[in-house]
């Protein structure tokens, strides 16, 4: 091997003792398209594998303007002043025309930034969010392996990132603000139904008694919507992280949350149904890749994407002559 592309041995090793250019080497190879990258970062997974899973996933969504990154900042200090070691992962939407992403200089968090206990690292999304899923998902086992023990997972809006960060974290946390008029118009009926914390930021000077009310009034949608999981209630807190007011009770409850979970056996079903899911996904991706890369299939692709374009055929009709072409059929 040459000095610029080190065995997969080496380069897990690196990471394993907290190597920052071999963590971010690491993360470059499974976010890279190649084959060839594609393979040795699957073999460097396996190489890592016994190494992940020991950390407390954390994902942290909210409405733009909700205080997240202030939040993050805060929090991430608090958490690594306490002796942990913290990684931040984004899954930022990326500009279609430069590939830059919304954390790329981790401006948002200058002073988690400067801590040796904190990485930092946007997931750019590429094309599709389940590219970003993809590699957020295998992001968060390479900064297990290299020791962080609280990963936490942001999104930048409400939409779909948020479902499929709920779908590779442990704890799912929802930011909210006060005094925006409606509460609950402010964030997603879904997006409550995914929390397992909401946390009413900006919880101060002349914001306090709204930040209050604000709380009863999701603590009464969140008893409306009923939540199916027995081991854990969805709880309600009013915090400030620009004041660091309230932080340390966040903490205390991702700790209940993330312990109840796991003695009722919920967290391990949970990070198995994420696995499931996230083989579901790459299969997905790999299948309509092969089904593209042959010549034929690509130029017979791009004849039935144009037609649905155009409106000559439905999106339905579209997937069923694409399903014709790989010999598939409907079931009777």
């Amino acid at each position: 091997m040459t000095s610029s592309q080190p065995s997969i041995e080496d380069l897990a090793a690196a990471v394993r003792k907290g190597d920052r250019v071999a963590l971010g080497r690491a993360i470059t190879l499974i976010e890279s398209t190649r084959p060839q990258d594609q393979a040795r970062a699957r073999e460097l997974l396996k190489v890592l594998r016994r190494g992940t899973g020991k950390a407390i996933r954390i994902g942290i969504s909210g409405v733009p303007g909700a205080g997240k990154s202030t939040l993050i900042d805060q929090f991430g200090v608090n958490l690594i002043e306490a002796g942990h070691k913290v990684a931040v992962l984004a899954v930022d939407p990326t500009s279609s025309r430069t590939g830059g992403s919304i954390l790329g200089d981790k401006t948002r968090m200058g002073r988690l930034a400067s801590y040796d206990g904190a990485f930092i690292r946007p997931s750019p999304a590429g094309s599709s969010l389940g590219g970003v899923t993809k590699t957020t998902r295998e992001t968060i086992a390479i900064v297990e392996a290299a020791g962080f023990d609280v990963v936490l997972v942001e999104t930048v809006g409400v939409g779909q990132s948020e479902t499929a960060v709920s779908n590779m974290v442990d704890v799912f946390v929802v930011v909210a603000i006060p005094g925006a008029g409606d509460e609950l118009q402010g964030i997603k009926r879904g997006l409550l139904e995914l929390a397992d914390i909401i946390a009413v930021n900006k919880a101060d000077s002349d914001n306090v008694e709204r930040a209050n009310r604000a709380a009863t009034e999701y603590r009464t949608a969140l008893h409306i919507l009923a939540s199916g999981n027995t081991a854990w209630q969805p709880a309600v807190l009013t915090m400030s992280a620009r004041d660091n007011t309230g932080l340390d009770t966040l903490w205390e409850k991702i700790g209940e949350c993330h312990r109840a979970l796991t003695e009722a056996g919920v967290l391990d079903e949970r990070r198995a149904d994420q696995a499931a899911a996230w083989m579901r996904e790459i299969f997905e991706q790999r299948l309509l890749a092969a089904f593209k890369g042959g010549r034929k299939a690509a130029r017979q692709y791009q004849d039935i994407e144009d037609q649905v374009r155009e409106g000559s055929l439905t999106a339905a009709d579209g997937a069923d002559a694409l399903a014709e072409l790989l010999g598939l059929k409907d079931p009777e």
